[in-house]
């Protein structure tokens, strides 16, 4: 990897605020990265090393990034954004290079509805989740942040029927449609939405339900230089005390 290919973040980021439920917010960056072509380029070099997402639901092709990139990406979370979040110390990190890829008619029940990034973590814990938008057709889909309709123990039951259950028997139960969410359904409501835009740069709690507002992957969904290329980063925190 050569030195220009490692992410810059602006030094000085102006962060606007939009508020989420529970008194939390989504920190929102617009020219995040003082060279986001470099690293469009970097994943274009390396494009053939991109693979399927296998352990959790992500519909596309990702690539994790070496420990230079990460470092880069940690240092500017916690000098700028997690106090914000109400976080005190980072545990553990991790970021990759995404594409959606997987047309809506191929999806499994627990990809049709928003998602929670905090599963089995203690109560002293948080995720800081984020995504960079490389990408310059807004048309591409930002992310939206929903809150459940159900009582907690539905909702509980709703995700664990998605792994469960197949498709038509999801649906007949559940009354949620196959295909990406983009908007309220019977079982979330929409209550804050980030437009893309290229070099935005999103962070907010994991422990939100939230999803890509993706309709369907894209034509060209596999190049970095035409799709959905986000850069995703995930940090396991402390919480600060209340």
């Amino acid at each position: 990897m050569q030195a220009r290919h490692l992410p810059r973040f602006h030094p000085r980021p102006r962060i606007a605020a939009v508020p989420l439920p529970g008194g939390r917010e989504a920190l929102v960056i617009d020219g995040a990265l003082e060279n986001p072509d470099d690293v469009v380029d970097l994943a274009v070099q390396y494009r053939h090393l991109f693979e399927p997402a296998a352990a959790y639901a992500y519909p596309g092709l990702e690539l994790w990034v070496n420990e230079q990139v990460l470092a880069r990406f940690t240092e500017f979370f916690a000098q700028h954004l997690r106090g914000r979040l109400g976080a005190r110390r980072t545990l553990q990190a991790s970021a990759r290079l995404s594409m959606v890829t997987r047309p809506a008619a191929a999806l499994q029940p627990r990809q049709w509805f928003c998602h929670r990034d905090d599963e089995g973590l203690p109560e002293a814990e948080m995720i800081a989740a984020s995504v960079l938008y490389l990408f310059h057709d807004a048309a591409l889909g930002g992310t939206s942040f929903y809150r459940p309709r159900l009582p907690a123990a539905e909702t509980a039951q709703l995700i664990a029927d998605a792994q469960r259950l197949d498709g038509a028997a999801f649906s007949a139960r559940w009354g949620i449609a196959p295909g990406y969410q983009v908007g309220d359904n019977t079982a979330f409501e929409r209550v804050a939405q980030v437009p893309a835009a290229w070099n935005r740069l999103v962070v907010y709690d994991g422990g939100v339900f939230h999803c890509s507002d993706n309709g369907d992957a894209p034509p060209a969904a596999d190049d970095p230089a035409r799709g959905r290329l986000t850069f995703n980063g995930f940090l396991r925190c402390s919480r600060a005390a209340r």
